[in-house]
């Protein structure tokens, strides 16, 4: 039926008008409801058909090198080599893709974490540590200034943090800064990671924590990854009982902030 229908008279001057004012605010509340549902199926079906869609890319390339070996590739060492190892790679990036998927199901039914006290400062050092080992090019700087204890799951507030590095090295040129920052105000534990690259348009903000979402459509998943780096961010932040936003740098890029 037509869910934006409304009952007739609805005026608080008599008792039916009253009665209609109630039946509306219900009628209202249904129409909010499947429209709640709806969006949440659309969500459902486009993470099912994009997972299919990423998952079919390392499937060709496992069933066209093994068909390459069927045909005889034994025969030549290198054409060997060759097959074997991008077998074992798109198997390896299959991998990584579905153990994502299932870190992202499993926290949205609300699976327990392994809370204990965490120093965000901690985490901060090291994943400028490891940013540096990766990137000896970049200016990688830590504002720290005291100890900000939470209680958290260590594993994944680092996996926060590191995807949210690995996303400004990977989204922004080589030589580009970036600033990894902890603080805390009002009891509240704050990481945020600043870059200066070019930035992104405010409709890219807007979705950039969706699930296979890219902000950059033309990237090859190998630099790029399958978009699921800020979903996990999003999600791991969330089962914490925290908030994740994005924002313009001051003088140009993006700053991703983390409350906890």
């Amino acid at each position: 039926g037509d869910l934006t229908r409304r009952v007739e008279p609805a005026t608080p001057r008599t008792e039916i008008g009253r009665l209609g004012l109630a039946l509306n605010g219900m009628l209202s509340q249904i129409e909010a409801a499947f429209e709640q549902r709806k969006a949440s199926e659309q969500r459902l079906r486009r993470f099912i058909a994009d997972a299919s869609h990423e998952l079919r890319t390392p499937l060709t390339s496992i069933r066209g090198y093994s068909e390459m070996l069927r045909r005889g590739a034994s025969e030549s060492r290198e054409d060997s080599d060759l097959a074997r190892r991008r077998i074992e790679e798109e198997s390896v990036r299959m991998s990584v893709l579905v153990d994502d998927m299932l870190l992202i199901a499993r926290l949205d039914q609300g699976r327990p974490l392994d809370k204990k006290p965490i120093d965000l400062k901690t985490i901060a050092g090291d994943a400028a540590d490891d940013a540096r080992a990766v990137a000896p090019q970049r200016q990688i700087t830590v504002t720290a200034p005291v100890p900000v204890v939470v209680e958290g799951d260590d594993t994944r507030l680092r996996q926060v943090l590191g995807n949210l590095v690995r996303n400004a090295l990977v989204h922004t040129p080589q030589q580009t800064a970036v600033e990894i920052s902890v603080t805390t105000e009002d009891s509240v534990g704050r990481m945020s990671v600043a870059d200066h690259g070019p930035g992104l348009r405010p409709e890219e903000m807007e979705r950039i924590f969706e699930p296979f979402y890219r902000a950059d459509p033309s990237r090859s998943r190998d630099s790029g990854g399958a978009g699921l780096g800020l979903s996990i961010v999003s999600a791991v932040v969330s089962a914490h009982g925290g908030h994740v936003k994005v924002k313009e740098t001051s003088g140009g890029g993006v700053t991703f902030e983390v409350e906890l």
